[in-house]
């Protein structure tokens, strides 16, 4: 389990918020030591929740590919109008309930 502290989500960038650190590319597809982004647990959750880690190492590996994605996308312009207090719950995507994982 990722450490957390107290911080600037990277992707949201919503201020004193509490973070984890998230691989960039995950650790079962090589990323152990490759950059790391310190992310809200919401953004870091709802991530995980809408794409495979084969997905984010070949084409979601930076905060910008990431803020780009049009899924992640409208979930951080909702977010950032969230107060650090709110506590949200993530459901897999159709697709990633679809492929079972």
């Amino acid at each position: 389990m990722a450490k957390s502290s107290i911080g600037t989500c990277e992707l949201c960038m919503r201020e004193e918020v509490e973070t984890t650190r998230h691989h960039l590319t995950p650790k079962e597809e090589g990323g152990t030591f490759l950059p790391t982004a310190q992310l809200c647990k919401a953004c870091h959750k709802q991530i995980h929740s809408l794409y495979t880690n084969e997905e984010l190492a070949a084409r979601l590996s930076t905060i910008e590919s990431l803020r780009k994605d049009e899924k992640i996308g409208k979930f951080v312009k909702w977010i950032r109008k969230q107060p650090s207090t709110k506590l949200v719950k993530s459901r897999k995507s159709k697709e990633r309930r679809q492929k079972g994982r």
